[in-house]
């Protein structure tokens, strides 16, 4: 199955079919901007990604609706600010064949862990996904699946007690590295390494249930679309 990806922001919608997008920097595409929208429109945007994900498993929707139910009573959720908890996005990064997928040791947390991070204010879930990929592993030319595959709420324990423990609400969504892919890393990571997906269970790598269960959604999405 052959799916062309665009050179489009990841600014899909409710009517736009789901597929391969090559991520723009805000600085590189200004009709991307969307500082000029106010929270309320900003959120909405980042809910109807979440209300068009279709759950496989049922855990997934059960975060689903804990996220929608969470947004409805915290409509600052865009913003760490919002100390209960705040939206997150990650993505589980296959190689161009889709046989492997990028972990990284995280520096902070010591685990390894998909990339990903807080929205701070952006709409567009997608493209902070793409960006923290980007940024964390140094890949250039990362293309995002549009819809998401795999939600997940969990609490953040900050060990160095900066802030308060709290809830990131967590979409997550596949991203293809382009063929001969470079990876380079960056501060936040120790070691970033390929896993095929028999090695979901290593034990060395200790990939919590959430990580395992998105690699597994984002393998056989990506699969099925090679």
């Amino acid at each position: 199955m052959s799916h062309e990806a665009t050179e489009l922001g990841v600014r899909g919608g409710a009517g736009t079919a789901p597929g391969w997008t090559r991520w723009q920097s805000p600085e590189a595409d200004p009709g991307a901007d969307v500082a000029a929208l106010d929270d309320s429109c900003r959120l909405a945007a980042a809910i109807e990604v979440v209300e068009r994900f279709t759950p496989v498993e049922q855990i997934q929707a059960q975060h689903r609706d804990r996220l929608l139910e969470f947004v409805e009573r915290h409509r600052d959720a865009l913003h760490r600010t919002c100390e209960q908890g705040h939206l997150t996005a990650s993505a589980w990064v296959v190689n161009h064949g889709a046989t492997r997928g990028l972990v990284l040791l995280h520096a902070k947390i010591g685990r390894w862990l998909q990339p990903g991070g807080h929205a701070d204010g952006e709409s567009c879930l997608a493209s902070v996904a793409v960006r923290e990929a980007t940024e964390e592993t140094g890949i250039a030319g990362l293309e995002i699946w549009s819809e998401p595959v795999d939600i997940d709420v969990h609490l953040f324990v900050n060990r160095k007690r900066t802030e308060p423990d709290h809830l990131h609400f967590d979409v997550r969504f596949l991203i293809r590295a382009p063929q001969a892919a470079v990876v380079r890393g960056n501060h936040e990571s120790l070691e970033l390494r390929w896993v095929t997906p028999d090695e979901l269970a290593d034990p060395v790598l200790d990939l919590d249930v959430s990580t395992r269960r998105l690699a597994r959604h984002a393998f056989a999405l990506a699969r099925s679309l090679q």
